[in-house]
C-alpha cells in the first residue's frame, strides 16, 4: 500500500512571526531561511510520527480489496474519506461512491471499513484501487501543544546551526520524548 500527498496544508503550525518571536529575531532578513525551516521541522515531526499536523489530502492506493474489509491508514489521524476510483481494464478510473466506507477517526492508526459486497474489484493487477483520504489535526489551534513545541525546537536548532552538516540521523532526546507518546506503530 502506498501513500501519495495530493494536496499539501495551506499553511504552517508555526506562523512565521511566532518562529521570529521564539527565536528572537527582529529583521526580515532570514525570513525566507525560517519560513523553510518551520516547513522542515513539521516535515520532520509528521515523518517521526506518522501524523499529519495541518490537513492535508492523501492518495492511498493499493492493488486489492483486502479480505478483512479493513484498511489500516497510513496517515493519522484520519479526518474522513473524500473520494475511491476502481481501475478498469482500460485503465480508466471509475468513482466509487463514498457511502461504501465507514472511516473510524477515533482509533490511531485511522480505519476505513468497506462493504465487501458493494465494491468493484479492479480490472487491473497492481495500483488498481484509489482512496483519497483527508487527514491531520485541523488547523494550528487543534495542533497537540507537545507536537508544536517539537517544531519550534527542530527551527531553533536548526536556525542555530544552520550551515553546519549534521551527519546525525538521531533526533535529539528532548525532542524525541516529546513525539515518542504521539508515534503512530506500524504493525
Amino acid at each position: 500500500m502506498a501513500a501519495i500527498l495530493i494536496e499539501a496544508p495551506a499553511s504552517e503550525p508555526l506562523s512565521l512571526s511566532e518562529a521570529k518571536n521564539y527565536l528572537r529575531v527582529e529583521h526580515g532578513a532570514d525570513d525566507t531561511l525560517i519560513a523553510s525551516q518551520i516547513s522542515a521541522a513539521r516535515v520532520q515531526v509528521e515523518s517521526r510520527t506518522r501524523r499529519a499536523l495541518m490537513t492535508q489530502t492523501w492518495r492511498i492506493v493499493l492493488d486489492r480489496w483486502p479480505g478483512s474489509a479493513t484498511i489500516i491508514s497510513p496517515v493519522s489521524p484520519l479526518r474522513e474519506i473524500v473520494a475511491a476510483r476502481v481501475r478498469d481494464a482500460a485503465g480508466e478510473a471509475q468513482e466509487l461512491d463514498t457511502d461504501i466506507f465507514l472511516a473510524n477517526t477515533a482509533s490511531s492508526p485511522g480505519l476505513i471499513a468497506f462493504d465487501a459486497g458493494r465494491v468493484t474489484h479492479p480490472s487491473v493487477a497492481l495500483a488498481g484501487i484509489e482512496i483519497d483520504i483527508e487527514a491531520g489535526y485541523g488547523a494550528a489551534a487543534d495542533v497537540p501543544a507537545p507536537l508544536l513545541q517539537a517544531i519550534r525546537l527542530l527551527l531553533a536548532r536548526a536556525y542555530e546551526y544552520r550551515g553546519e552538516d549534521d551527519k546525525s540521523d538521531a533526533m535529539p532526546e528532548g525532542i524525541a520524548e516529546l513525539l515518542a507518546p504521539f508515534r503512530v506503530v506500524s504493525l
